[in-house]
């Protein structure tokens, strides 16, 4: 896969926690939203951009279309004190979806559906569910997005997004970065081809 650098420094917010992430319940493009400990998580990524950058009245906000994110979005930037609509949405943003194995757990999964989640595991960055995408097609989704950044950017969206991003900024190989770990109500702050956490 080829890399490329953003061509500017990107605050990237993984979305607040829904009862099914809490579950261990495959979202993708199931449209849930945030419980309240995803609230909390959103105030606390608003309060943490602050401390980071400064200058976050003047950087550029865009967001995945999906309830979560925006839910995100929006409490962020009440706790910003900017206005809480004034952002763009973007469709490529969305999250990676898993078809027909939304809604289930990967322990169900593993039960029902065997010998695709052993597939699975073997090749998580190049593996198609059911209905659904891998994260190399989520990759070739969200590239163009990240290309056409200029000036600085908050993006909320979605662990799926996360990775593919690591996997593009070559901070790690596309088979890393499919099993990295992406937390909710933390910033992962991406220059070049660097990332890191704060």
């Amino acid at each position: 896969m080829t890399t490329f650098t953003i061509p500017a420094r990107l605050f990237l917010v993984r979305h607040g926690e829904t009862d099914w992430n809490r579950e261990g319940r495959l979202q993708g493009g199931k449209d849930i939203p945030l419980n309240a400990l995803g609230r909390m998580q959103a105030e606390e990524a608003g309060r943490r951009l602050r401390e980071i950058a400064p200058g976050f009245a003047t950087l550029d906000y865009v967001c995945s279309p999906m309830q979560r994110a925006q839910e995100t979005m929006t409490i962020l930037r009440r706790e910003l004190a900017l206005p809480v609509a004034d952002y763009a949405t973007d469709h490529r943003l969305r999250e990676l979806t898993f078809g027909e194995w939304e809604g289930f757990t990967w322990r169900e999964i593993r039960k029902s559906e065997r010998e695709l989640a052993q597939a699975r595991e073997k090749d998580k960055w190049g593996f198609v569910p059911p209905g659904g995408e891998s994260y190399r097609m989520l990759a070739d989704r969200i590239g163009p997005a990240l290309a056409a950044m200029a000036p600085d950017t908050v993006m909320v969206s979605h662990g799926g997004v996360a990775r593919a991003v690591l996997a593009l900024i070559g901070a790690v190989s596309p088979a890393e970065a499919a099993k990295v770990e992406i937390w909710q109500g933390k910033i992962l702050v991406v220059e070049g081809s660097k990332a890191s956490w704060m």
